[in-house]
């Protein structure tokens, strides 16, 4: 099995890197004069309370740097222009979130009928482009058995597979934004799986060149956004994450393999979904607070220790991903 990787994927990431690192001193001040500072939730972790006022929307930080990389390269790789595309779309909803958020100083944000409605059309938008493209088709690789055990899905059962992939993906990189270099942390982790993964395809070349731009951005990132974080990437920045990496995994035909690699999305999501189904059911809730990581918080874990494990364990899930498709040398 060769591993291609072009010295265009290293200006990619390299690039992007240094742009945010340029871009963080330009907009983090922008943010505190326009004094868009972030909200705390009401039942959240008392150590959150410090980060009343921090800069939000700082997504805009790797944004905008992945932009400008993404633009540099699509003369000579026109796919990647679908994968930039969606992934906007789902940062146009975040951008339109978080300024209700801090305009209207109210930690909620759109509602949840409003927000689920833009995120399915774009899903739905996205389904349908991959699932009528000759080149992609509604092939889906089978963990385990290798990466080119591939089973073709009627169209019909595809998009709304799809649709529902891209719905999750997002949202739970939306819910793993809670603490200080968590999200972007495991994203870069995720975004370095997918590039390594799509050197064994020339097919996949828009893919490998997309994830690396974004590992590139997230490591910028990360450089404002650790702990004590100088700003947070709001759901600008999340949903645009979620969308590079569910389109990056369909593209592959890989949403069960992301199911594996990123799994600690997954399980932020379920935590919600397990918590409200308790709570309604029965009365009572299953963890001190949800998502998880605020559970482990208030179990007395310190920040810090939350995301390095959860970065850890990222690292090993990509590990197993690798061995769902039979890539370990």
């Amino acid at each position: 099995m060769e591993f291609i990787l072009r010295s265009t994927e290293v200006a990619a990431f390299v690039g992007t890197f240094i742009l945010a690192l340029i871009a963080g001193p330009i907009i983090i001040p922008v943010l505190r004069r326009l004094k868009f500072g972030q909200t705390i939730r009401d039942d959240g972790p008392a150590t959150h309370l410090k980060k009343m006022g921090i800069p939000t929307i700082g997504g805009l930080i790797f944004i905008i740097p992945m932009i400008i990389t993404t633009l540099v390269f699509v003369p000579r790789h026109p796919d990647i222009v679908p994968i930039l595309l969606v992934s906007l779309g789902y940062a146009a909803i975040g951008l339109v979130d978080d300024l209700i958020k801090v305009v209207r100083k109210n930690k909620d944000g759109l509602n949840p009928k409003q927000k689920s409605f833009g995120q399915f059309i774009i899903a739905a938008v996205f389904a349908v482009y991959v699932a009528l493209d000759p080149a992609l088709g509604t092939g889906m690789i089978i963990p385990f058995l290798g990466i080119d055990a591939v089973v073709e899905l009627p169209i019909w059962l595809f998009i709304p597979l799809i649709i529902i992939v891209m719905y999750l993906i997002t949202n739970s990189v939306n819910m793993t934004d809670g603490v200080d270099g968590l999200a972007s942390g495991v994203t870069l982790i995720v975004a370095v799986f997918f590039t390594i993964v799509a050197m064994v395809r020339p097919e996949w070349d828009n893919v490998k060149l997309m994830c690396a731009i974004t590992a590139g951005g997230c490591l910028g990132f990360l450089v404002f956004n650790i702990y004590p974080a100088k700003v947070i990437m709001g759901d600008t920045g999340s949903l645009m994450l979620g969308g590079i990496i569910g389109a990056a995994a369909v593209i592959m035909k890989m949403p069960w393999i992301l199911l594996v690699a990123g799994a600690i999305y997954a399980v932020e999501s379920l935590s919600v979904f397990i918590q409200v189904t308790s709570f309604k059911l029965r009365g009572k809730r299953v963890f001190k607070m949800a998502p998880i990581h605020h559970h482990f918080e208030l179990s007395g874990w310190k920040e810090t220790k939350v995301v390095g494990v959860f970065w850890l364990i990222t690292v090993v899930l990509c590990l197993i991903g690798f061995a769902t498709l039979r890539m370990v040398w």
